[in-house]
């Protein structure tokens, strides 16, 4: 089986204009992909970006919930599931099947266990408007090491066991397969028998967060492992290209990534 690529408009591409624009989709559409992502959505013109989607042909598979909220903090858990609120109609309007949940960062006046439940019950709370959405909140994984010191969910074990506690088909995880890399899991490790968790995987290689084959993951394992386990779905590719060059970098995606998965 081969995955559906995806780019994250964010962070590839640029060269050619400003994320989601349509000199920038038209590039990305040209490259062979047909799939982009894009992180925050109240600093775009949403009417322009829905005649650029439209004009090139591409799907759109996560946004970002906003405005971000601290989700581990029960004191703002209205604000959290306003945002929620907000950015459904978004999603909707682009035909965007995944909304991205960040936990927040930690809280060094509450305990582990007091930010877990905060957590738990914000995305209980956000769930039944995603459900009747029909779109899924997918909470990401992120490393404290290196891009987002002193966030609170570092952990893929962690982010798992609390999706199990909310218990909702339309809340699952964006498991970000660099964030959790740089954490020192191992992938076949961490989503063994949690497969069915996973709403949607992004990656980028490490060290650098350059494109895969540029650093040190066995990409061959990582696919074959994502295989073996039974994930269907898409993978996004979240990273900036190591020569600047987005197109350039696709090509050793496709070895590193598109090919490894029909090994």
């Amino acid at each position: 089986m081969s995955y559906e690529l995806s780019v994250c408009t964010e962070m590839l591409f640029r060269e050619f204009g400003e994320p989601m624009s349509l000199p920038q989709l038209k590039a990305v559409k040209e490259s062979g992909i047909d799939a982009v992502e894009f992180w925050l959505w109240r600093n775009k013109d949403i009417d322009a970006m829905e005649r650029a989607l439209g004009e090139t042909g591409l799907s759109t598979i996560t946004m970002v919930s906003e405005p971000q909220s601290q989700a581990v903090d029960p004191a703002r858990q209205d604000e959290f599931v306003t945002a929620v609120q907000e950015s459904l109609p978004i999603a909707q309007r682009l035909g965007i099947p995944n909304l991205v949940l960040v936990a927040g960062e930690t809280r060094e006046v509450a305990t582990d266990v007091e930010q877990r439940k905060a957590l738990t019950a914000a995305l209980r709370a956000a769930a039944p408007y995603a459900e009747d959405a029909g779109v899924t909140l997918v909470l990401e994984n992120l490393n404290n090491r290196i891009d987002h010191v002193g966030t609170y969910l570092s952990s893929t074990p962690l982010a798992l066991e609390i999706l199990r506690d909310v218990e909702s088909a339309n809340v699952k995880m964006l498991y970000d397969l660099y964030h959790s890399v740089v954490m020192d899991e191992d992938p076949a490790e961490v989503l063994t028998g949690s497969i069915d968790l996973i709403g949607h995987v992004q990656v980028a290689d490490h060290p650098g967060r350059h494109e895969p084959g540029s650093g040190s993951v066995d990409w061959k394992k990582q696919i074959r492992a994502l295989k073996d386990l039974g994930y269907q779905g898409g993978i996004g590719l979240e990273y900036t290209p190591s020569t600047g060059k987005s197109a350039e970098s696709l090509q050793s995606i496709r070895v590193a990534v598109v090919s490894n998965s029909t090994a």
